[in-house]
């Protein structure tokens, strides 16, 4: 018999992932191993531009409406409903920011771009959840219609104003950005000095204390917010909840229809959010196309994260780090992650031989090595790899890490109120 106290504090737990899950000393120590070889790179190449101090200021900027996309993903698959709209919600995001931030001002336009981004999370949510549609054929559908309607509405609101057109709008107001001082200078200097490891953390340091949004900090606040609400507090396990076994969740007194329609909401506006972040701080400006897949870079990223707000950001950090190569030093820098790519295939292979895995570790060789030949036989990639780079990496994540990963049980299920009487 379900008492109220039980219907209040559902006693259900969404179960682990399958799996040993990495330590925090085992991570701190991968992520320290990653940054040495990446400096012993930097040292063999002289490609100093890859852990410079513009270059990781300019990646975190990349890295947040990606990691606000992954997020607005991870909330809606958390309780159950696959979010493939995220690139249209972000598509939402940067017009509504930008139509109201040239207008009211910049902060109003990240509020409106929110909004916008909420709209099209209802939407998917409507049409998931109420009529069951298929979350992949709404996703899409939601992609499509968000490009049409800004394609025709941008004409409608933007010609006419200084500035504007029928595939831009006019400028936005700076929403203003701050850097720490007497720090910001200090690692910047100390990351001129080119010493191996020191340098390169003073590089990444410094680009986090250095030309930084206030809308980053926000942004940057949300992954730890995300992670506090959804595993520690009631409202999170009640919203996991729907995500794993949304029948026993009902037979908790949960409402899981109401989860499932507030967590594709706030999916919406974090996506928006994303949206708004590129109309009004990466470009002053709403720009046909400025979206450019992120929306699915971000999906990617929340899948490399295994569905965890910390593995996402590391994810988003990766896939920023590498799009803003195309920005500084594109083909040196790129050619000089050829080498790390070559040493990390090399470390992968004698992993694999340890566990006794010997075919793996000869193919992973073999690629290593045909790595290696591409690096030593050329002094610069063509434009063209290098444009496609972050694609190319977010492929090679998926499928290095997709063994580990677990979603959540329900996730992309079919569900009906009161299916399990």
């Amino acid at each position: 018999m379900t008492t109220a106290t039980d219907v209040n504090q559902p006693t259900l737990q969404p179960a682990a992932p399958t799996g040993r899950r990495m330590s925090w000393p085992v991570l701190l120590l991968v992520i320290a191993g990653a940054l040495a070889l990446t400096s012993l790179v930097r040292i063999i190449t002289g490609a100093d531009g890859i852990t410079n101090v513009s270059q990781m200021s300019t990646a975190l900027q990349l890295a947040v409406p990606i990691g606000l996309a992954g997020l607005g993903g991870l909330w809606a698959e958390r309780a159950g409903v696959v979010n493939i709209g995220l690139e249209g919600m972000m598509i939402l995001g940067t017009w509504f920011g930008a139509w109201a931030g040239f207008q009211w001002g910049p902060w109003t336009g990240v509020l409106v771009g929110i909004i916008g981004g909420c709209l099209g999370g209802l939407l998917h949510a409507f049409v998931t959840v109420t009529f069951n549609v298929n979350h992949i054929v709404s996703g899409v559908a939601i992609n499509i219609l968000a490009l049409g309607a800004t394609r025709y509405l941008a004409p409608l609101a933007f010609v006419g104003h200084q500035g504007g057109s029928a595939k831009q709008s006019p400028a936005v107001e700076p929403l203003g950005h701050f850097t720490v001082p007497g720090l910001s200078d200090g690692l910047r200097d100390l990351n001129d000095k080119g010493w191996f490891l020191v340098s390169d953390i003073a590089g990444l340091l410094g680009g986090l204390v250095t030309n930084v949004s206030w809308l980053t900090l926000i942004a940057v606040a949300l992954v730890p917010a995300t992670w506090w609400i959804l595993w520690r507090t009631a409202f999170g396990l009640r919203l996991r909840s729907c995500g794993e076994n949304p029948v026993a969740a009902e037979s908790l007194g949960v409402n899981v229809y109401k989860y499932k329609y507030l967590a594709v909401i706030i999916s919406g506006g974090l996506a928006g959010l994303g949206g708004a972040f590129l109309s009004i701080v990466a470009n002053p400006f709403y720009l046909e196309g400025q979206v450019s897949g992120r929306g699915f870079i971000g999906l990617a990223a929340m899948i490399f994260g295994n569905w965890m707000p910390g593995g996402l950001a590391l994810g988003a950090g990766l896939f920023g780090y590498t799009d803003s190569l195309n920005l500084r030093g594109g083909s040196e820098n790129v050619h000089a992650l050829l080498l790390l790519g070559a040493l990390l295939l090399l470390i992968g292979a004698i992993w694999l031989a340890i566990r006794k895995k010997y075919v793996h570790a000869v193919i992973t060789l073999v690629v290593g090595a045909l790595v290696f030949a591409w690096y030593a036989g050329t002094n610069e990639v063509p434009n063209q790899v290098v444009s496609a780079t972050p694609y190319v990496i977010t492929l090679v994540v998926l499928a290095l890490s997709a063994q580990r990963l677990r979603m959540p049980k329900a996730d992309g299920l079919p569900y009906r109120k009161g299916q399990g009487k």
